[in-house]
């Protein structure tokens, strides 16, 4: 039965090979573990969807991975609705080669999958709340700050007065050494 196992994800390993040949999205990690990536890069409702295979596969389904770093952004809520969609589906083809087809099935529904997931990080968001008697109170979000090593800090301290202001004059061009790097033009004057 192992042995029958391996003869087909052999075969669906050719398969997938010479079907993904030149496809950036799909990725062969290990002659056992394949990954498909859905979406743009810089978007947030993209995911990667990794297949792994065990011994007993096609006969059971494959290990559905979506905890890979890539997904760090994917809502939990996403995830369990990628899987359960993909457990659901895997089962109707048990016996199969199905990694090919389980890749496809996503592709056709990974907008509808991903419908739940925020477009955007909110990182800074003003909210005005309206009281009763035309209050305008305004509520701000948490900013995520960046992080700076010290000498980061040291260097950004240099760079100020002893007010905290950048010093009079910190963005002025020097004119001769612009001058001096750009060339001049000879003239020539005839009289």
């Amino acid at each position: 039965m192992a042995d029958e196992c391996s003869v087909l994800q052999e075969e669906e390993r050719e398969a997938l090979l010479s079907i993904y040949d030149g496809d950036e999205a799909f990725k062969e990690v290990s002659p056992t573990i394949y990954q498909y990536k859905y979406g743009e890069d810089d978007d947030n409702k993209s995911f990667l969807l990794e297949i792994e295979w065990h011994g007993n596969y096609p006969n059971e389904a494959p290990k559905i991975n979506l905890d890979t770093f890539y997904n760090r952004h994917i809502v939990s809520s996403v995830k369990q609705n990628i899987l359960d969609k993909i457990a659901t589906e895997a089962n109707h083809y048990l016996g199969e080669s199905m990694t090919f087809t389980l890749f496809e099935f996503i592709k056709d529904i990974s907008e509808e999958l991903v419908a739940e997931q925020p477009t955007k990080e909110v990182i800074e968001s003003m909210t005005k709340l309206t009281i009763d008697n035309d209050e305008d109170i305004t509520k701000k979000v948490t900013v995520k700050k960046d992080h700076m090593s010290k000498a980061q800090k040291r260097k950004q301290w240099d760079r100020l007065d002893s007010k905290g202001d950048k010093p009079r004059g910190f963005d002025w061009i020097d004119v001769v050494k612009h001058l001096s790097q750009t060339g001049s033009s000879k003239v020539e004057i005839s009289t």
